[in-house]
C-alpha cells in the first residue's frame, strides 16, 4: 500500500489530465479521441464508462495486478470525460470525498437513500 508521501502528486496528475480533457472539449480537434467522445455525446460517454467498469471487474478476477491498474485508469479517465461533459470539477468530487471522511459508509449510504 502506498504511503501518503507516495501519493503526493496524484492531485496534480489528475488536475493536469483534466485540463487536457477540457482543452480537447473546447477545441474539438477531429484527431482527438476525447473530442470525438464529446461530439458523440453523453450516451457514448456513458457506454464507455459501462464498458470500462466491466473490464475492471474482469481484470480484477485475474492474478495480474497490472491489468487491473490499467483498467481502473481507463475507468477513471472516462469518468473524468463525463465530468467535463457535465461541467463537474475535480474540486466538487474532492469536496464530496471530504464530506464523507469520518462518516460510516453505512450511515452515508442511508442518508442518500432517505433524502
Amino acid at each position: 500500500m502506498a504511503s501518503k508521501s507516495d501519493l503526493s502528486d496524484i492531485g496534480s496528475t489528475l488536475e493536469e489530465l483534466f485540463l487536457v480533457l477540457m482543452e480537447r472539449k473546447e477545441n474539438m480537434q477531429d484527431e482527438s479521441y476525447v473530442a470525438l467522445l464529446y461530439k458523440k455525446g453523453e450516451n457514448s460517454i456513458l457506454k464507455k464508462i459501462g464498458e470500462e467498469a466491466s473490464e475492471v471487474i474482469i481484470a480484477a478476477k485475474e492474478p495480474e495486478k497490472q491489468k487491473t491498474i490499467h483498467e481502473i485508469a481507463d475507468l477513471w479517465f472516462h469518468c473524468m470525460v463525463l465530468m467535463g461533459h457535465k461541467g463537474i470539477g475535480l474540486d466538487e468530487i474532492a469536496n464530496e470525498f471530504r464530506r464523507r471522511m469520518g462518516v460510516s459508509g453505512l450511515e452515508e449510504k442511508a442518508s442518500r437513500e432517505e433524502g
